[in-house]
């Protein structure tokens, strides 16, 4: 260990970097030693107050507060319960989604060594104050911004903060930050920043500020305001024509308030939360766990989908894939740390004579190597092997082991390793020394290609050494992590263990990276197939990026797949940020910038991310995504949507659910808001066919209870389309109602209209009961037309909506025959007759929505 440099830059105070010393104690007296301080919950009237300010519940409010002033207090209870099931569900969603994330949180809580009064102690990490002394050790997540005292052979996995995969060394007088992972080396830092002053906490703090309004939300903002207007427009007609034919002022006002609650088509709200809720609870099952339920459905409007790399379209393990010797070249299979794989010759075993120059080469690597490999345990459900120290350098490990090489242990025991010099960014290159049984010495160096291709260190053929350039640069190109390997025996002890970096024998090239995950490929693909562009963005180097972007399809391998880097963007502010597909070598804000140009062109963003420096873009993009095994706190917390089990393909289950919600949405609509205007329509049109006031308000409150009561919302849990991944994402700024829906409402309206009123002029003109027989065609239409818009007519994957309109036409008979319904809805039997022009109109409303649904395509 070293002293630190006498030019320190000087510490903060600690009231300006984080907490006092005193409220550390005093937060460690209350919380212990074992538990980190919980967050605050959001207040609960809070959740409530956002719930409420939405337009169509306000909508829903103004029409209860009507049925109330005109007595109607039943339909009144109706509404009301409505609004508050509808508050309900939403609050006990994102309650339920945030003690999820809060689980997540606790299970990945870091902890902190300190020296406090010449002792060390562990402490939670938010405990932590400026001033303190931090040991830093092997797997230790860095606590605080801090200042480097000591470091041996340091290294340390800065990819939550920069995105750059591989580990970065550091020496004394260096600053390390916080939430970094020391992956090799040790060190002591005296901390200078924490909390809100801290580099973590700089990045956390800009998350700040509540969420945007979805596109769902906003499109149905809308449609509550045009149908408030519609709607009392319509009425008020209603109400003077009324009063022009000399009917009561009274009955008149009844009837068109009536008509208001009518055509607004209260169990939207309902139905949309079902909706939201069943789809929240299907992707949970699938992984994905959803902390706002609006987020469900925006992610079916999602048109870009921008991805980190590590650990997302890659497995985020380092893997030995490929290696070159002298003799010839040989894949490695297998994925992760586990020794389980084949030594592979253009999709061949290799024999034993050809594996044995590459066997010769990993025993090499894996002795001058200070990693080590820790089986799964019984209790890990993962059954993983991890790594203990660099992961590069584990990962040397676990190909020595698919090669059959002898073990760590083994190995140690037989070439017992008594010198080394350890590696450091200046000569680019580790040697270790090692006693063999014979008595002599072996070298063992591996480095970068171009600190050990070097006359002054190998005894080769200076035609082999450029062989061994040229292939290390094809292979630097297609985005591998090159080492170059080499080793000799000596017939003496060479100390230092620098003295033995001459005359050795060049063993190889060793190819390292972080390969894509199996189902990268697959799932970029079916995002693709929906409409959706995916772009990657990371801060690793722009060589690894392009080769993990053409290996998974997110340009192809042409002049076209070009890589823009953090200092492109640099030195260019005013280029266009949605020309490039990937990104690489970005900062936060250079994250943050992407996201935004995408969302100013108009696309409707999901953005996906683990580390601390993805937490502004996860908030500003529509959709965050963060990974809930491996990502950070500020990651989770910022993104609407946590995948439990990191895998980007449950994203695009979640699309696929998303889109579904719409549908469904968009489906009852169609059907609520045409039955309300057939309504309206029967109203305005029944009294100039000789219908003086067709319909009394109690019937058509009925009317509208059943058919938008159980019957609506069992619409929202119908399948999804089988076409719904193979269509493009709907455009942002569509209306709710645009691309044919109003067409197909105002002709479902029209329909529903012309067979009720032609029920009621046949049963006039046979002297059946009139208005209780178009009471009973124009509720059994509206129940056609349910049936009728079935994206899937027969299927069972949504039994309840056969089930309640079965239910809802057994309680439209009992208006007709029960004596209280009988006397509160003013009908009467209508006898085999009256029945058959029900039935006639229920059929006719239920083949024309099926044909219109083809008209359309089938949208809706």
């Amino acid at each position: 260990m070293t002293s630190p440099p006498t030019d320190a830059p000087a510490l903060p105070t600690r009231e300006a970097a984080g907490l006092t010393r005193a409220e550390a104690e005093r937060g460690l007296a209350r919380y212990g030693r074992n538990e980190v301080p919980p967050p605050p919950p959001t207040p609960l009237h809070r959740r409530v107050l956002a719930q409420l300010r939405d337009p169509l519940i306000l909508v829903l409010l103004g029409a209860a507060l009507l049925t109330i002033a005109i007595g109607d207090h039943p339909d009144a209870v109706v509404i009301t319960l409505v609004v508050v099931v509808n508050t309900t569900v939403g609050v006990a969603q994102e309650v339920r989604a945030d003690r999820a994330v809060a689980a997540l949180s606790a299970l990945s809580a870091p902890r902190a060594r300190v020296l406090r009064d010449g002792a060390p102690h562990e402490v939670p990490t938010a405990l932590v104050v400026p001033g303190d002394t931090l040991l830093l050790g092997e797997g230790d997540i860095v606590a605080a911004d801090a200042l480097l005292t000591e470091a041996s052979a340091l290294l340390t996995d800065e990819s939550m903060l920069t995105g750059e995969s591989e580990p970065v060394a550091r020496a004394v007088g260096e600053p390390v930050s916080a939430g970094t992972v020391v992956v090799r080396g040790r060190g002591v830092a005296t901390a200078t920043a924490t909390g809100p002053a801290s580099a973590f906490g700089r990045i956390a703090a800009s998350l700040d500020g509540g969420h945007e309004p979805t596109p769902l939300q906003r499109r149905l903002a809308s449609l509550g305001r045009v149908l408030a207007v519609v709607t009392l427009a319509l009425c008020l007609l209603f109400f003077a024509l009324g009063l022009l034919r000399g009917l009561p002022a009274g009955t008149m006002a009844v009837t068109a308030i009536s008509l208001a609650v009518a055509a607004v088509p209260e169990s939207l709200p309902a139905v949309v939360t079902l909706a939201l809720a069943l789809g929240a609870r299907r992707m949970a099952a699938r992984g994905a766990l959803v902390r706002r339920l609006p987020a469900v459905e925006t992610l079916g409007s999602v048109s870009v989908l921008a991805t980190d790399k590590t650990g997302t379209l890659t497995e985020g393990r380092m893997v030995v894939q490929h290696v070159w010797t002298p003799e010839g070249a040989a894949d490695i299979s297998g994925t992760g740390y586990g020794p389980h794989g084949r030594l592979l010759r253009d999709g061949r075993q290799l024999t034993p004579r050809e594996a044995h120059p590459v066997r010769e080469l990993l025993m090499a690597a894996a002795l001058c190597n200070d990693a080590g490999l820790r089986p799964p345990t019984p209790t890990d459900p993962t059954g993983a092997w991890t790594p203990v120290g660099d992961p590069m350098e584990a990962a040397l490990l676990a190909a020595a082991a698919k090669a059959h090489c002898p073990g760590r242990a083994e190995l140690d025991g037989l070439c017992r390793r008594f010198a080394e010099a350890p590696f450091d960014p200046q000569r680019k290159r580790m040697t270790t020394l090692h006693h063999l049984p014979d008595g002599n010495v072996l070298v063992c160096l591996k480095g970068a290609p171009e600190s050990v291709l070097d006359p002054t260190v190998l005894d080769a053929e200076p035609g082999l050494l450029d062989r061994a350039r040229s292939q290390a640069q094809t292979l630097a190109r297609q985005g591998f992590r090159v080492l170059a390997v080499a080793a000799a025996e000596r017939l003496w002890q060479p100390l230092p263990a620098t003295g033995a970096e001459q005359g050795l024998r060049l063993l190889g090239l060793v190819a390292i990276s972080d390969p894509p995950k199996p189902s990268a490929t697959a799932t970029l693909a079916a995002c693709r197939a929906a409409g959706i562009t995916p772009v990657m963005i990371t801060g690793d180097h722009p060589a690894t990026a392009r080769a993990v972007a053409v290996r998974t399809g997110v340009v192809d391998d042409g002049p076209d797949g070009r890589v823009l880097t953090g200092p492109d963007l640099a030195t260019a502010p005013d280029a266009d940020l949605t020309a490039a597909r990937v990104f690489a070598r970005t900062d936060p804000q250079q994250k943050l910038d992407i996201v935004r140009a995408w969302r100013a062109r108009g696309a409707v963003t999901a953005m996906t991310g683990d580390g601390v420096n993805d937490g502004p873009a996860l908030r500003q993009a529509d959709i965050g995504v963060a990974m809930g095994a491996r990502g950070t706190e500020v990651a989770r917390q910022a993104a609407d949507l946590v995948l439990t089990d990191d895998e980007l393909s449950t994203v695009v289950t979640a699309v696929e659910e998303g889109r579904r919600v719409y549908d469904n949405i968009r489906r009852f609509l169609v059907y609520a808001m045409a039955g309300g205007t057939a309504e309206i329509l029967v109203m305005l049109a029944g009294p100039l066919l000789g219908l003086p006031l067709p319909l009394r308000a109690a019937q058509i409150l009925w009317i509208n209870l059943l058919t938008h009561g159980l019957t609506g919302v069992a619409m929202g849990a119908e399948p999804a389309a089988p076409d719904a991944m193979r269509r493009p994402p709907r455009p942002p700024g569509r209306h709710i109602l645009a691309a044919g829906v109003w067409q197909r409402l105002l002709s479902l309206a029209s329909a529903v209209t012309v067979v009720s009123l032609l029920a009621g002029t046949a049963a006039r003109a046979w002297g059946l009961p009139w208005q209780s027989v178009l009471f009973l065609a124009l509720l059994a239409a509206q129940l056609g037309v349910a049936l009728g818009l079935r994206g899937r007519l027969l299927t069972r994957a949504n039994p309840f909506l056969p089930a309640s309109v079965a239910g809802s036409a057994l309680l439209a008979a009992a208006a007709l025959h029960v004596p209280a319904l009988r006397s509160l809805l003013d009908t009467e039997p209508v006898g085999w007759s009256g029945l058959w022009l029900a039935s006639a109109a229920a059929l006719a409303a239920f083949v024309c929505a099926r044909l219109l649904r083809g008209a359309f395509h089938g949208r809706g």
